[in-house]
């Protein structure tokens, strides 16, 4: 049966998204993981981060809430996704599908609350930074880390370090996502603090690998910044696809702002 879909870009984080109306089966099993792997293959498929399904919450009444569904690349399914949110809004935007540009989100770790802005950027209300496992150590091959753990609604580990460009992203990444100490694998996050404003930092995405971009990982990467003493309120965090801003004040919610875009559509088998 084939699918219509839309390919969607959040700073190089990319979606593959149903078009409305499309059936898509989310039966949890091997046929589901298998169907968004094919997807999310750039050789074989369109080629993707993940897919996302978006569905009216009342399906009878035009209105601002919806369920956002994300299945990695690997076939699992994701908690969460900043990046994809801002995808979403634009979406349901762009299809019609709500008269509103303030949405509600219901996603597997609870809701997020996106806005289009004037300037066409998305303001998500992120939601409070929860707490996961403290600061811990990890050793990827023969190097030594100390990570600051987050959750945004997914597990995050940011480890800060004096020089981005000396990473081993790839090989460290694969390693650390699978420590022990992690009940459901983690997403790793490497950062340079630039100056006060500013935050380099790259990723390796639990069920992804590296991406150009991570929404949940931005705000993490702040709040781990703020708990350490090294930034402020706010910072402009610099990912390889582009750059986000993160606002967070003590015992509040945290604001990630970016652009999102449709790229093209199109029809799969």
């Amino acid at each position: 049966m084939s699918l219509k879909f839309s390919k969607w870009t959040g700073l190089g984080n990319d979606f593959v998204l149903v078009e409305p109306g499309e059936s898509f089966d989310m039966t949890p099993g091997k046929a589901l993981e298998q169907r968004v792997i094919e997807l999310c293959d750039r050789r074989f498929g369109i080629g993707a981060d993940g897919v996302v399904v978006v569905t009216p919450i009342n399906e009878n009444v035009k209105s601002n809430e919806f369920e956002m569904r994300i299945f990695n690349a690997d076939g699992s399914e994701a908690a969460m996704c900043g990046n994809a949110t801002r995808c979403v809004a634009k979406f349901i935007q762009s299809r019609g599908l709500s008269d509103d540009s303030n949405f509600v989100l219901h996603t597997k770790s609870g809701l997020v609350k996106p806005s289009v802005l004037p300037d066409g950027r998305v303001c998500v209300n992120m939601g409070l930074p929860r707490d996961f496992l403290g600061t811990i150590k990890l050793t990827a091959d023969t190097f030594d880390f100390t990570g600051v753990t987050v959750s945004m609604g997914n597990p995050h580990t940011v480890i800060f370090v004096d020089d981005i460009e000396k990473i081993q992203l790839e090989n460290w990444g694969r390693i650390l996502e699978v420590d022990k100490i992690f009940p459901d694998r983690c997403n790793i996050e490497f950062a340079q603090v630039i100056d006060e404003n500013t935050i380099r930092m790259r990723v390796w995405e639990r069920g992804c690998g590296v991406t150009m971009a991570c929404g949940t990982g931005s705000c993490a990467t702040l709040v781990a910044a703020q708990r350490t003493g090294r930034i402020g309120l706010e910072a402009d965090v610099v990912l390889d696809g582009g750059t986000l801003h993160i606002k967070h004040e003590e015992g509040g919610p945290v604001f990630m702002t970016g652009p999102a875009k449709e790229v093209f559509k199109g029809v799969v088998d």
